[in-house]
């Protein structure tokens, strides 16, 4: 059954993009918005975005790669 528009939670992640030490980048990453905010504002993101990468090189077998910078999606 289709679901009614409008009806996903979009408030629930931040998306951020993800420049890493070897130039590559990753679009919408996502991040719980319940992490963000308070005086850190975004600077947890960069962790928990970290803690994902290695969890994905654990898998693939590739050694994690540096993060460089993170931004939120779609700012300038």
């Amino acid at each position: 059954m289709a679901r009614k528009p409008g009806s996903r939670s979009g408030g629930d992640f931040v998306l951020f993009d993800v420049i890493y030490e070897d130039g590559s980048q990753r679009s919408n990453r996502r991040v719980p918005a319940s992490a963000l905010g308070g005086l850190d504002k975004d600077e947890p993101a960069k962790a928990i975005i970290a803690a994902q990468d290695a969890e994905i090189a654990e898998k693939s077998g590739m050694p994690p790669m540096e993060i460089k910078t993170i931004k939120r999606a779609g700012s300038k």
